[in-house]
């Protein structure tokens, strides 16, 4: 989902804009950032395993057909549903076996979105990374889209450090830890830089999102 930009990231998006010449330049190219937002909780830690290691248009696909399985956007519902009925959804096996891992945490009580929401950044991440199938790129993006946290930086994504290559003229994209250390200045506003980034990659190859992308019913995990 897309919606205004909130208050505290206009104000820090100039404070980052102003820091940052380069990053100054995305939006007369690509148009003001959209803000992108999604659900708290089961559900979005459940789109970001979706959305692991494939394409945004595959993944856009088959978070479409999983969405509308009768209750697998809640834990019960999820752990009720065959291997089966996910398989035809179009997970692979091993996204079975997490999604049904992410599932039992909630429903167990060992995950929540209100105690996720209390803890400060990195408490959150370790929480997250705890469930099988869960690394740090999916706990980092579910708290920067669903918690819409200001200083969140997923290092480890190809998108964000092509648009980085690019964007600073580098002879090649970084590794995570290079761009962690590129990402430095821009604290404590570098959730803001990873969704300028992210505008400025989908500016320069016409590649949506994963929540942007049209739906390929052909596309499987």
């Amino acid at each position: 989902m897309t919606a205004p930009l909130p208050a505290s990231a206009r104000a820090g998006l100039g404070l980052l804009l102003a820091a940052d010449p380069d990053l100054a330049t995305i939006e007369a190219g690509a148009g003001p950032l959209p803000w992108r937002t999604r659900q708290g909780g089961f559900p979005g830690l459940l789109q970001a395993i979706v959305g692991q290691q494939i394409s945004n248009q595959a993944a856009a696909a088959i978070w479409r057909r999983l969405a509308a399985l009768p209750g697998a956007r809640e834990p019960a519902g999820l752990l009720a549903l065959s291997d089966e009925a996910l398989r035809g959804a179009g997970l692979s096996r091993p996204k079975c076996a997490h999604a049904r891992a992410l599932a039992a945490a909630f429903a167990e009580g060992r995950l929540a979105a209100a105690s996720l929401a209390g803890m400060a950044d990195e408490a959150a991440i370790e929480a997250i990374i705890s469930v099988r199938g869960l690394g740090r790129w999916s706990a980092e993006v579910y708290l920067l889209f669903a918690e819409q946290r200001a200083d969140i930086f997923p290092a480890a994504d190809l998108a964000l450090a092509a648009a980085a290559a690019a964007l600073k003229r580098l002879p090649a994209r970084p590794t995570p830890a290079a761009l962690r250390a590129l990402a430095e200045p821009w604290r404590p506003w570098r959730g803001l830089a990873a969704r300028l980034l992210w505008h400025h990659w989908r500016h320069l190859t016409g590649r949506p999102t994963m929540d942007e992308a049209p739906v390929d019913e052909a596309g499987t995990a």
